[in-house]
Protein backbone atom coordinates (compact mmCIF):
# COMPACT_ATOMS: atom_id res chain seq x y z
CA UNK A 1 0.00 0.00 0.00
CA UNK A 2 1.40 3.20 -1.11
CA UNK A 3 1.87 6.26 1.73
CA UNK A 4 -1.07 7.99 -0.01
CA UNK A 5 -3.44 4.85 0.60
CA UNK A 6 -2.18 4.81 4.26
CA UNK A 7 -2.75 8.25 4.88
CA UNK A 8 -6.82 7.51 3.01
CA UNK A 9 -7.06 4.69 5.46
CA UNK A 10 -6.36 7.06 7.98
CA UNK A 11 -9.68 9.31 7.26
CA UNK A 12 -11.82 5.86 7.07
CA UNK A 13 -11.33 4.85 3.43
CA UNK A 14 -11.79 1.09 2.44
CA UNK A 15 -9.66 0.32 -0.22
CA UNK A 16 -9.68 -2.83 -2.52
CA UNK A 17 -6.32 -2.76 -4.80
CA UNK A 18 -6.29 0.89 -6.24
CA UNK A 19 -9.92 1.62 -5.58
CA UNK A 20 -11.29 3.80 -2.45
CA UNK A 21 -14.65 1.68 -2.09
CA UNK A 22 -15.93 4.51 0.20
CA UNK A 23 -15.28 6.27 3.38
CA UNK A 24 -17.52 4.99 5.94
CA UNK A 25 -21.36 5.78 4.45
CA UNK A 26 -21.73 4.61 1.06
CA UNK A 27 -25.43 5.87 1.08
CA UNK A 28 -24.43 8.83 2.52
CA UNK A 29 -21.47 9.76 -0.11
CA UNK A 30 -24.12 8.70 -2.96
CA UNK A 31 -26.60 11.09 -1.34
CA UNK A 32 -24.25 13.76 -1.16
CA UNK A 33 -22.99 13.42 -5.14
CA UNK A 34 -26.29 14.47 -6.38
CA UNK A 35 -26.50 17.31 -3.92
CA UNK A 36 -23.94 19.01 -2.72
CA UNK A 37 -20.02 18.34 -3.22
CA UNK A 38 -17.73 15.86 -3.31
CA UNK A 39 -14.18 15.12 -2.67
CA UNK A 40 -12.88 11.41 -4.93
CA UNK A 41 -9.72 9.79 -4.97
CA UNK A 42 -9.34 8.77 -8.51
CA UNK A 43 -6.55 6.29 -7.73
CA UNK A 44 -8.25 3.78 -10.18
CA UNK A 45 -7.05 5.74 -12.99
CA UNK A 46 -3.55 5.27 -14.30
CA UNK A 47 -1.46 7.52 -15.63
CA UNK A 48 1.63 7.78 -17.74
CA UNK A 49 3.94 10.13 -18.93
CA UNK A 50 5.14 10.97 -22.03
CA UNK A 51 8.63 12.01 -23.05
CA UNK A 52 11.29 12.59 -25.73
CA UNK A 53 11.58 14.97 -28.60
CA UNK A 54 9.83 12.29 -30.80
CA UNK A 55 6.42 12.58 -28.31
CA UNK A 56 4.12 13.99 -30.41
CA UNK A 57 4.75 12.50 -33.35
CA UNK A 58 4.87 9.28 -31.69
CA UNK A 59 1.57 9.35 -30.14
CA UNK A 60 0.00 11.53 -33.17
CA UNK A 61 0.55 7.82 -34.96
CA UNK A 62 -1.30 5.97 -32.27
CA UNK A 63 -4.43 7.73 -31.11
CA UNK A 64 -7.39 8.90 -32.59
CA UNK A 65 -7.35 12.78 -31.55
CA UNK A 66 -4.79 15.40 -32.72
CA UNK A 67 -1.94 15.51 -29.77
CA UNK A 68 -0.31 18.74 -31.82
CA UNK A 69 -3.76 20.66 -30.08
CA UNK A 70 -2.63 19.81 -26.98
CA UNK A 71 -1.04 23.19 -25.60
CA UNK A 72 -0.58 22.83 -22.20
CA UNK A 73 -3.58 24.70 -21.77
CA UNK A 74 -6.13 22.10 -22.74
CA UNK A 75 -7.47 18.58 -22.67
CA UNK A 76 -9.00 16.08 -24.59
CA UNK A 77 -10.59 12.91 -24.72
CA UNK A 78 -9.16 9.90 -26.90
CA UNK A 79 -9.61 6.86 -28.13
CA UNK A 80 -6.43 3.84 -28.44
CA UNK A 81 -7.63 1.38 -31.34
CA UNK A 82 -6.27 -2.21 -32.56
CA UNK A 83 -5.36 -2.17 -36.56
CA UNK A 84 -9.07 -2.68 -37.09
CA UNK A 85 -10.32 -0.10 -35.61
CA UNK A 86 -11.74 -1.45 -31.84
CA UNK A 87 -11.05 0.38 -28.57
CA UNK A 88 -7.73 -0.62 -26.85
CA UNK A 89 -8.38 1.60 -24.21
CA UNK A 90 -10.07 5.30 -23.52
CA UNK A 91 -7.79 8.15 -22.65
CA UNK A 92 -8.16 11.89 -20.87
CA UNK A 93 -4.77 13.55 -23.02
CA UNK A 94 -3.22 16.93 -21.71
CA UNK A 95 0.62 18.71 -22.02
CA UNK A 96 2.85 20.07 -19.69
CA UNK A 97 5.85 21.28 -20.45
CA UNK A 98 7.93 18.72 -21.98
CA UNK A 99 5.76 15.85 -21.12
CA UNK A 100 2.51 14.40 -22.49
CA UNK A 101 0.34 12.91 -20.49
CA UNK A 102 -2.42 10.02 -20.86
CA UNK A 103 -5.04 9.19 -18.42
CA UNK A 104 -6.60 5.67 -18.49
CA UNK A 105 -8.39 2.92 -16.83
CA UNK A 106 -5.59 1.64 -14.29
CA UNK A 107 -6.27 -1.90 -15.11
CA UNK A 108 -5.01 -1.52 -18.48
CA UNK A 109 -2.37 0.78 -17.37
CA UNK A 110 0.74 -2.08 -17.66
CA UNK A 111 -0.73 -3.79 -21.06
CA UNK A 112 -1.16 -0.36 -23.16
CA UNK A 113 2.20 0.92 -21.21
CA UNK A 114 3.73 -2.72 -22.88
CA UNK A 115 1.90 -2.12 -26.41
CA UNK A 116 2.98 1.79 -26.58
CA UNK A 117 6.12 0.67 -25.94
CA UNK A 118 6.51 -1.96 -28.72
CA UNK A 119 5.61 0.38 -31.38
CA UNK A 120 8.29 3.58 -29.67
CA UNK A 121 11.09 1.42 -31.89
CA UNK A 122 13.44 4.11 -32.94
CA UNK A 123 11.68 7.11 -31.59
CA UNK A 124 13.14 9.07 -28.99
CA UNK A 125 10.14 8.80 -26.50
CA UNK A 126 9.96 6.96 -22.94
CA UNK A 127 7.02 5.77 -21.19
CA UNK A 128 7.05 6.12 -17.43
CA UNK A 129 4.30 5.12 -15.14
CA UNK A 130 3.80 8.01 -12.75
CA UNK A 131 0.15 6.77 -11.02
CA UNK A 132 1.55 6.89 -7.78
CA UNK A 133 3.66 10.01 -7.86
CA UNK A 134 1.33 11.94 -9.44
CA UNK A 135 -2.00 12.03 -7.31
CA UNK A 136 -5.44 12.20 -8.80
CA UNK A 137 -8.01 13.68 -7.02
CA UNK A 138 -12.06 14.72 -8.23
CA UNK A 139 -13.88 17.53 -6.88
CA UNK A 140 -17.65 18.21 -7.51
CA UNK A 141 -20.76 19.86 -7.04
CA UNK A 142 -22.00 22.75 -6.16
CA UNK A 143 -19.31 24.99 -4.35
CA UNK A 144 -16.46 23.15 -6.42
CA UNK A 145 -15.45 26.45 -8.22
CA UNK A 146 -15.56 28.44 -5.26
CA UNK A 147 -13.65 26.50 -2.90
CA UNK A 148 -10.80 26.27 -5.59
CA UNK A 149 -11.24 29.64 -5.94
CA UNK A 150 -10.86 30.09 -2.34
CA UNK A 151 -7.56 27.97 -1.76
CA UNK A 152 -5.73 28.62 -5.29
CA UNK A 153 -7.48 32.24 -6.34
CA UNK A 154 -8.09 30.85 -9.63
CA UNK A 155 -10.63 27.72 -10.98
CA UNK A 156 -10.79 26.84 -14.71
CA UNK A 157 -13.99 28.00 -16.67
CA UNK A 158 -14.55 25.72 -19.32
CA UNK A 159 -14.56 22.18 -20.04
CA UNK A 160 -11.42 20.22 -20.82
CA UNK A 161 -9.63 23.82 -20.09
CA UNK A 162 -6.25 23.08 -18.21
CA UNK A 163 -4.73 24.90 -15.78
CA UNK A 164 -1.33 25.14 -14.08
CA UNK A 165 -0.22 26.46 -10.94
CA UNK A 166 2.61 25.33 -9.08
CA UNK A 167 2.79 22.01 -7.91
CA UNK A 168 -1.40 21.36 -8.80
CA UNK A 169 -2.75 21.33 -12.02
CA UNK A 170 -6.53 21.75 -12.59
CA UNK A 171 -8.80 20.15 -15.83
CA UNK A 172 -12.52 21.13 -15.67
CA UNK A 173 -14.17 18.09 -16.68
CA UNK A 174 -17.48 18.04 -19.40
CA UNK A 175 -21.05 17.72 -17.23
CA UNK A 176 -24.09 19.66 -16.58
CA UNK A 177 -22.43 19.97 -13.10
CA UNK A 178 -19.30 21.70 -11.96
CA UNK A 179 -16.61 18.64 -11.99
CA UNK A 180 -13.05 19.29 -11.54
CA UNK A 181 -9.73 17.06 -11.72
CA UNK A 182 -6.93 17.88 -10.14
CA UNK A 183 -3.40 16.99 -10.01
CA UNK A 184 -0.98 17.10 -7.65
CA UNK A 185 2.61 15.88 -6.81
CA UNK A 186 2.56 13.12 -3.81
CA UNK A 187 4.64 14.97 -0.94
CA UNK A 188 2.01 18.24 -0.94
CA UNK A 189 -1.47 15.52 -1.76
CA UNK A 190 -2.08 14.97 2.20
CA UNK A 191 -1.97 18.71 3.16
CA UNK A 192 -4.16 19.49 0.09
CA UNK A 193 -6.94 16.53 0.39
CA UNK A 194 -6.71 17.66 4.47
CA UNK A 195 -7.73 21.05 3.30
CA UNK A 196 -10.85 20.63 0.66
CA UNK A 197 -12.19 17.70 2.32
CA UNK A 198 -13.10 20.13 5.34
CA UNK A 199 -15.29 21.82 1.93
CA UNK A 200 -15.94 18.85 0.42
CA UNK A 201 -17.65 15.30 1.27
CA UNK A 202 -15.07 12.36 0.58
CA UNK A 203 -16.21 9.64 -1.89
CA UNK A 204 -15.65 6.50 -2.86
CA UNK A 205 -14.70 5.68 -6.41
CA UNK A 206 -18.68 4.38 -7.31
CA UNK A 207 -19.49 8.09 -6.44
CA UNK A 208 -17.00 9.58 -9.26
CA UNK A 209 -18.43 6.60 -11.87
CA UNK A 210 -21.81 7.70 -11.23
CA UNK A 211 -20.93 11.41 -12.28
CA UNK A 212 -19.02 9.98 -15.21
CA UNK A 213 -22.26 8.00 -16.36
CA UNK A 214 -24.24 11.34 -15.41
CA UNK A 215 -21.87 13.17 -18.13
CA UNK A 216 -22.04 10.66 -20.43
CA UNK A 217 -18.30 9.64 -20.14
CA UNK A 218 -17.71 6.03 -21.40
CA UNK A 219 -14.78 3.98 -20.33
CA UNK A 220 -13.03 0.78 -21.52
CA UNK A 221 -12.39 -1.94 -18.93
CA UNK A 222 -11.21 -5.48 -19.58
CA UNK A 223 -14.03 -6.67 -19.97
CA UNK A 224 -15.23 -4.37 -22.92
CA UNK A 225 -11.59 -4.22 -24.60
CA UNK A 226 -11.63 -4.60 -28.64
CA UNK A 227 -15.71 -4.32 -28.39
CA UNK A 228 -16.44 -0.97 -29.87
CA UNK A 229 -15.03 1.42 -33.06
CA UNK A 230 -14.85 4.77 -31.05
CA UNK A 231 -18.13 5.85 -32.23
CA UNK A 232 -20.09 3.11 -30.69
CA UNK A 233 -19.29 4.77 -27.22
CA UNK A 234 -19.67 8.47 -28.67
CA UNK A 235 -16.06 9.05 -28.81
CA UNK A 236 -16.71 11.32 -31.76
CA UNK A 237 -19.65 13.24 -29.87
CA UNK A 238 -17.39 13.93 -27.23
CA UNK A 239 -14.34 15.52 -29.43
CA UNK A 240 -12.08 12.79 -28.99
CA UNK A 241 -11.87 11.64 -32.66
CA UNK A 242 -10.24 13.97 -34.87
CA UNK A 243 -10.84 13.46 -38.93
CA UNK A 244 -8.72 15.79 -40.36
CA UNK A 245 -5.52 14.78 -38.54
CA UNK A 246 -4.47 12.08 -40.81
CA UNK A 247 -3.21 8.10 -40.11
CA UNK A 248 -3.15 6.59 -36.87
CA UNK A 249 -3.29 2.70 -35.75
CA UNK A 250 -7.41 2.29 -36.48
CA UNK A 251 -7.61 5.23 -38.65
CA UNK A 252 -9.08 3.65 -42.06
CA UNK A 253 -12.37 1.35 -40.17
CA UNK A 254 -12.48 4.82 -37.87
CA UNK A 255 -13.31 7.12 -41.08
CA UNK A 256 -15.06 4.59 -43.06
CA UNK A 257 -17.26 4.54 -40.07
CA UNK A 258 -17.30 8.32 -40.05
CA UNK A 259 -17.90 9.22 -43.95
CA UNK A 260 -19.62 6.04 -45.04
CA UNK A 261 -23.05 6.08 -43.55
CA UNK A 262 -25.06 6.65 -40.13
CA UNK A 263 -23.72 5.23 -36.74
CA UNK A 264 -25.79 2.20 -36.01
CA UNK A 265 -24.92 1.43 -32.13
CA UNK A 266 -24.78 4.44 -29.51
CA UNK A 267 -24.07 4.39 -25.96
CA UNK A 268 -27.15 5.63 -23.99
CA UNK A 269 -27.54 5.98 -20.04
CA UNK A 270 -30.20 3.88 -18.73
CA UNK A 271 -31.56 2.77 -14.90
CA UNK A 272 -31.22 -0.97 -13.92
CA UNK A 273 -34.23 -1.41 -11.60
CA UNK A 274 -33.21 -2.79 -7.53
CA UNK A 275 -32.69 -6.61 -7.59
CA UNK A 276 -30.81 -6.82 -11.40
CA UNK A 277 -27.30 -8.14 -11.81
CA UNK A 278 -25.64 -5.51 -13.92
CA UNK A 279 -21.56 -5.95 -14.64
CA UNK A 280 -19.37 -4.22 -17.46
CA UNK A 281 -19.77 -6.04 -20.33
CA UNK A 282 -23.22 -7.86 -19.44
CA UNK A 283 -25.45 -8.06 -22.51
CA UNK A 284 -28.76 -6.12 -23.04
CA UNK A 285 -31.37 -7.72 -24.39
CA UNK A 286 -34.68 -6.70 -25.93
CA UNK A 287 -37.96 -8.36 -23.65
CA UNK A 288 -39.35 -10.05 -27.12
CA UNK A 289 -36.23 -11.39 -28.04
CA UNK A 290 -33.37 -14.02 -26.77
CA UNK A 291 -31.11 -11.54 -29.20
CA UNK A 292 -28.39 -9.13 -27.53
CA UNK A 293 -28.78 -5.98 -28.71
CA UNK A 294 -26.26 -4.35 -26.88
CA UNK A 295 -24.04 -4.60 -23.78
CA UNK A 296 -23.12 -2.66 -20.40
CA UNK A 297 -20.27 0.05 -20.75
CA UNK A 298 -19.93 1.44 -17.21
CA UNK A 299 -21.77 0.81 -14.18
CA UNK A 300 -22.55 2.75 -10.86
CA UNK A 301 -24.72 2.69 -8.23
CA UNK A 302 -27.76 4.71 -8.72
CA UNK A 303 -28.47 7.74 -5.71
CA UNK A 304 -32.35 6.45 -6.51
CA UNK A 305 -31.67 2.76 -6.02
CA UNK A 306 -30.61 0.42 -8.34
CA UNK A 307 -27.83 1.18 -10.79
CA UNK A 308 -27.00 3.52 -13.22
CA UNK A 309 -26.00 2.63 -16.57
CA UNK A 310 -23.84 3.67 -19.83
CA UNK A 311 -24.85 0.73 -22.58
CA UNK A 312 -23.73 0.42 -26.27
CA UNK A 313 -27.54 -0.46 -27.82
CA UNK A 314 -27.91 -0.70 -31.55
CA UNK A 315 -30.21 1.89 -32.41
CA UNK A 316 -32.72 0.17 -34.59
CA UNK A 317 -33.61 -2.45 -32.05
CA UNK A 318 -34.98 0.75 -29.49
CA UNK A 319 -37.70 1.26 -31.69
CA UNK A 320 -41.09 0.03 -29.81
CA UNK A 321 -39.20 -2.28 -27.78
CA UNK A 322 -38.38 -2.79 -23.90
CA UNK A 323 -34.79 -3.25 -22.70
CA UNK A 324 -34.05 -6.08 -20.24
CA UNK A 325 -30.63 -7.55 -18.26
CA UNK A 326 -32.52 -11.25 -18.43
CA UNK A 327 -35.58 -12.38 -18.68
CA UNK A 328 -36.73 -13.25 -15.86
CA UNK A 329 -36.54 -9.13 -14.83
CA UNK A 330 -39.30 -7.63 -13.47
CA UNK A 331 -38.97 -4.07 -14.44
CA UNK A 332 -37.48 -3.27 -17.50
CA UNK A 333 -34.61 -0.87 -17.87
CA UNK A 334 -35.24 2.68 -18.11
CA UNK A 335 -33.58 4.59 -21.11
CA UNK A 336 -32.61 8.04 -20.04
CA UNK A 337 -31.35 11.00 -22.37
CA UNK A 338 -27.54 12.35 -22.65
CA UNK A 339 -26.71 15.66 -21.98
CA UNK A 340 -25.10 15.68 -25.47
CA UNK A 341 -25.93 15.20 -29.41
CA UNK A 342 -25.07 12.55 -31.11
CA UNK A 343 -23.87 12.92 -35.03
CA UNK A 344 -26.48 11.52 -37.49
Amino acid sequence: MTQWHQFLGSKQATITGQRVQDFGNPQLELQATTNATVLADLSHFGLLQIDGEDRVTFLQGQLTNDVKLLNGSNSHYAGYCTPKGRMLTMLLAFAQGDHLYLQLNRQLLESIMKRLKMYVLRSKVTITDVSDSIIRMGLAGKDAEQILLNHFGQAPQTAHELLSLEAVSIIRLPGKRPRYEIFVDAENAEQLWTVLSQQAQPVGAGCWDWLEIEAGIPDIEPATQEAFVPQMVNLDALGGINFKKGCYTGQEIVARTHYLGKVKRRTLPLHIPAGEEANVGSPVFRSSSEEAVGMLVRVAPSPAGGMDALAELRLEALENAELCLNKAAVKPLQLLQLPYELAE
